[in-house]
């Protein structure tokens, strides 16, 4: 198959790329936005007709979620307009598109996991884009698979934030009113690219590890795999935070999606986790930080 992927220098987009190159008979063009910039429908027309490709793995995303509080319209260009361009440009060509999507299309008011088809009620910018984009890939007869808390060897992400606190015996302060699924992003990129192989039908599908735990529950357990006193991580709240953009307080996410496509749900956080360590052990170095 021949597979493009946008947004291939960030954190999923590298992981897409590297678990499509370790496959054979797979032929991949992986651009980042200097190589492709998506909001741009000429660009995106181009890239299509030059590449031919089977399927495109949306991985471009404006993901700084406080940011864009303050400057929606920049991210609803990225997060939706772009995603329209990208989507009605693939239907044109018969091209599968998988889009990337966020746990933040939901207010996180829930006290049971998310199904696929629960109504989306942002409650910010950042989510409002994201649903933006969505809307216009199922409008199109597309993939849309949702993540959350996703964590990688790549781009500063809220496990290379702790491991490197961790690493240098510093204290931290974090949250115990947010619930999630941390994913590990190697996880989700391979699952990507068996929807599309298999040509699952379109929809919408959960994207996430299963379990759930809490951020401060899940630094505890980094700074215990880095060998630090996890009594080093003490508990506080969002509102004492006080970031601009609020957060989903729960964000787990259920699975059912993934019978429609014959596949299992991803494993386990901590299974996943425990294998993504030996990757994310060496890159504290490189950290810039960037926790959630």
């Amino acid at each position: 198959m021949r597979w493009l992927v946008t947004g291939a220098r960030g954190m999923l987009g590298a992981d897409v790329v590297a678990h499509l190159c370790d496959r054979d008979g797979e032929h991949v063009v992986a651009l980042g936005r200097e190589q492709l910039d998506v909001r741009d429908p000429g660009a995106v027309a181009a890239a299509l007709d030059a590449h031919r490709p089977d399927v495109v793995v949306n991985c471009a995303a404006w993901t700084a979620v406080d940011a864009a509080e303050e400057r929606e319209p920049e991210a609803l260009a990225v997060n939706g307009h772009a995603v329209r361009v990208l989507a009605e440009a693939c239907a044109a060509r018969s091209v599968r598109l998988v889009h990337v999507s966020t746990d933040y299309v939901f207010d996180g008011t829930a006290s049971a996991p998310y199904p696929e088809d629960a109504p989306p009620n942002p409650l910010g910018a950042y989510g409002r884009t994201k649903l933006a984009g969505e809307r216009a890939a199922l409008a199109h007869g597309h993939l849309v698979v949702r993540t959350a808390w996703l964590y990688g060897a790549h781009g500063a992400n809220f496990v290379r934030t702790m491991l490197r606190r961790a690493t240098a015996g510093e204290g931290v302060a974090v949250v115990t009113d947010q619930v999630g699924q941390p994913t590990w992003s190697a996880d989700l990129a391979a699952r990507l690219v068996a929807l599309a192989r298999i040509g699952a039908p379109p929809g919408v599908y959960h994207g996430t590890n299963a379990g759930q735990t809490t951020w401060y529950g899940f630094a505890r357990e980094i700074y215990a795999a880095a060998g630090a006193d996890p009594a080093l991580v003490t508990p506080t709240t969002s509102a004492a935070l006080g970031r601009p953009a609020p957060r989903p307080a729960y964000s787990v996410l259920g699975h059912t999606g993934w019978a429609r496509a014959h596949l299992p749900p991803m494993r386990h956080w901590r299974e996943a986790f425990r294998a993504a360590w030996p990757y994310l052990a060496g890159t504290v170095t490189a950290s810039s930080g960037g926790a959630r």
